[in-house]
């Protein structure tokens, strides 16, 4: 067991393992509901620290770290969505959750969609925190990025995760993001990049299940016509003050927007 603000958690014994890479997973709470949190590129589950006692509370919480990330071990093979999804579902195996509400940061709303498609049956309900959802004719302005960071692998990494900032990010905080999202291999940071932008898992096919989004204030990620046209039940939330990392940066506003979306469900 480890505490998290006061509550117990239960690290994983389980092993889910997807192509060779041990996922590192926890769980915690209990309820009628589960509700798993994915994190965006290059990140970990820590992004989750400030969620995982409030939603917790009342319901039972899975968290991961995606195949490369944090503590989980490098796949055998090429990085894609469907390799992040199916770590998803891994994690949901382990605790034999019938159905799941995921939650997705940033890279974690395709993942989480990918997840919707592959394995339907067990999805509840999505939220798509300041992700991406992006029109197929213009995926192509994307696709060069894995190749542009490979190229210069440093330069281009440390760009990417400035680029996520703004003024409204606290110096502590940025510090605190810019150490995770420095920590996985090079390896991950490129292939992650490049499952992200493949054209493959950008088609506009509809999935019908409540959806959530909250994203940061003025988001360059939200595309609310497009959003709503393959989400039918997409809800939308902003809040003010915020920007990529907005569950770290207003964690209580945060919380209540997302508790009162799980409540419905």
């Amino acid at each position: 067991m480890k505490t998290i603000a006061g509550l117990a958690v239960a690290l994983s014994l389980g092993a889910a393992v997807i192509d060779g890479a041990k996922i590192n997973w926890a769980v915690a709470g209990k309820g009628d509901k589960t509700v798993i949190f994915v994190h965006g590129w290059t990140c970990d589950s820590t992004t989750w620290a400030k969620q995982v006692p409030a939603v917790a509370r009342k319901y039972q919480v899975l968290t991961l770290d995606l195949p490369g990330h944090g503590k989980s071990g490098m796949p055998k093979g090429e990085f894609s969505m469907d390799l992040f999804a199916k770590a998803v579902e891994g994690v949901r195996r382990e605790v034999k959750a019938d159905k799941m509400i995921l939650v997705g940061h940033s890279m974690g709303t395709p993942v989480i969609r990918q997840y919707a498609r592959l394995f339907p049956q067990h999805v509840q309900a999505l939220v798509l925190v300041d992700g991406p959802i992006i029109d197929a004719n213009a995926v192509g302005s994307f696709s060069g990025l894995a190749e542009r960071l490979k190229a210069d692998t440093p330069k281009m990494r440390k760009q990417f995760i400035e680029g996520m900032f703004t003024p409204a990010t606290t110096p502590e905080l940025r510090a605190k993001i810019e150490r995770m999202m420095s920590a996985p291999p090079d390896a991950t940071a490129i292939g992650a990049m490049a499952a992200m932008w493949d054209p493959a898992i950008w088609k506009e096919d509809v999935i019908n299940v409540p959806i959530l989004g909250i994203y940061a204030e003025n988001s360059k990620a939200a595309n609310r016509d497009l959003t709503s046209r393959v989400f039918p039940s997409f809800e939308y939330v902003e809040i003010p003050g915020t920007d990529h990392f907005l569950m770290m940066e207003k964690p209580a506003e945060f919380n209540r927007v997302l508790l009162e979306f799980l409540d419905k469900q």
